[in-house]
């Protein structure tokens, strides 16, 4: 461990690290957003456009976002004041700060839902239903039950708190070096089991044959913006990710691989999901009630339906959890690096805290439906401000940052420490000084034109 680290923690080898910032990445939007929103939009035509968008906007922006943490060691708020000191540019980092802090109050209560369908799936209470309808009927009355809403948000939320606690080594590191390799385990066993059932083969000419007359102007908008923030861009986990890195680290391999492995656990999901969906003859375009709704009905239909569905739910909470400590760690870093808290405190604090925050949410399905401000209740407003507002912004300016203000030679200055030869610089520095802050800048504005 290098002094300059101050005690904040270092990653102990370069496969946990890859491990913990690919599970930041892989959550909820690639198993729950990807697959609904791909059948939405064409199937394979949208899945080459979205491979398209992630490795010329998302690899740049995350790479940029390792290399700031690495040579700062620092949170967002903090890196952002050491290579921009007097300005006003620490705001970007306490955008990201701001926009973990909500994203995490929202996502608990998702997160809870997965830990609340393993429990049912086991007792079987959601695995009996003869269509989507009844399904949904479910859902519905379980996400309108405030008691059992708030205690799985509890429940969830106590994980998170529990890994983050032990620290970046000790918590993270260890967490994720058995929670990824069980995900990509049960992804592949739920894989086999869907593509042996009758019919399975539909969904996959569905999924990777492509058909070029879907692809518009707004589906190139919806994938750019699935890409972004499928890999938890612009909300500093990747920064902060980068500053406990030591500093011999490759960070062009790193940020290749958690790209890479982040991508194939999406386009995995969809090997699941689309052909068991096609195989009992369901609509692969439902939506956002896909795996709460449809899900569970394909499951009722399916040999060995209880088991399968207890499996699928642990997926969706590893995702959801491997995602939700990587938004504590913003906010608790935050604390550490510029307030001097100790770890403890600043877990055990701001977990209550985002757990307080986040009830409303919670309750916004339920006895709180009807509370509404400018037409959306809580759960819509934290979900809009941070993903549709903090996280473009956020990348954005971070690429702007890296590309005009620190200067896209001080940034491979950092990349080339340790003899690391950056081969493709000239590429990077175009797409990160032109192209990506043009990109999301089209998706921010085109939430305004909708």
């Amino acid at each position: 461990m290098t002094s300059k680290n101050n005690g904040r923690g270092l990653w102990a080898s370069r496969m946990g690290f890859i491990l913990a910032a690919s599970g930041s990445a892989i959550g909820l939007g690639n198993v729950w957003k990807f697959p609904y929103i791909t059948g939405q939009n064409g199937g394979g035509a949208f899945v080459l456009v979205y491979l398209a968008c992630i490795f010329v906007i998302g690899m740049p922006i995350m790479l940029s976002e390792f290399t700031l943490g690495r040579k700062t060691q620092l949170n967002p708020v903090g890196a952002f004041k050491q290579l921009a000191p007097g300005s006003l540019w620490n705001l970007v980092g306490f955008m990201g700060v701001l926009a973990g802090f909500l994203i995490l109050s929202f996502y608990g209560v998702v997160g809870g839902w997965t830990l609340a369908y393993i429990v049912k799936s086991i007792t079987g209470s959601s695995v009996h239903f003869s269509s989507p309808k009844e399904a949904g009927e479910f859902f519905g009355a379980f996400i309108a039950n405030p008691g059992e809403i708030t205690l799985y948000h509890f429940l969830f939320m106590s994980l998170c708190v529990g890994v983050v606690i032990k620290g970046v080594h000790g918590g993270i590191e260890k967490a994720c070096d058995i929670l990824m390799p069980t995900l990509l385990l049960i992804l592949f066993l739920l894989m086999l089991r869907a593509l042996t059932l009758d019919g399975a083969m539909e969904g996959v000419a569905f999924y990777l044959k492509p058909d070029f007359s879907k692809i518009t102007p707004e589906v190139i908008l919806i994938a750019l913006g699935q890409a972004f923030f499928s890999l938890s861009l612009g909300m500093g986990a990747m920064l902060t990710y980068g500053s406990y890195l030591p500093e011999d680290e490759n960070l062009i391999s790193a940020t290749f691989y958690v790209v890479l492995f982040d991508t194939m656990i999406a386009l995995l999901v969809g090997m699941v999901i689309f052909p068991a969906v096609f195989a009992m003859g369901m609509e692969p375009a439902e939506g956002p009630s896909l795996v709460f709704s449809v899900l569970p009905a394909v499951f009722s239909e399916m040999p060995m339906g209880n088991a399968v569905s207890v499996v699928f739910f642990i997926l969706l909470l590893i995702a959801a959890l491997t995602s939700g400590i990587s938004l504590l760690e913003v906010v608790v870093a935050y604390f550490i690096d510029e307030k001097g808290w100790p770890r403890k405190k600043a877990v055990l604090a701001m977990g209550a805290i985002i757990f307080v925050i986040g009830v409303p949410s919670g309750l916004s399905f339920g006895i709180w439906s009807d509370v509404k401000l400018f037409g959306m209740t809580f759960f819509d407003h934290a979900d809009n401000i941070a993903s549709n507002y903090l996280l473009p912004l956020g990348g954005m300016m971070t690429a702007i940052f890296v590309g005009y203000i620190w200067g896209t030679d001080s940034a491979q200055s950092e990349i080339e420490r340790h003899k690391t030869r950056f081969h493709w610089v000239k590429v990077w520095a175009f797409l990160i000084r032109y192209v990506t802050p043009i990109a999301v800048a089209l998706v921010f504005l085109a939430k305004f034109f909708k």
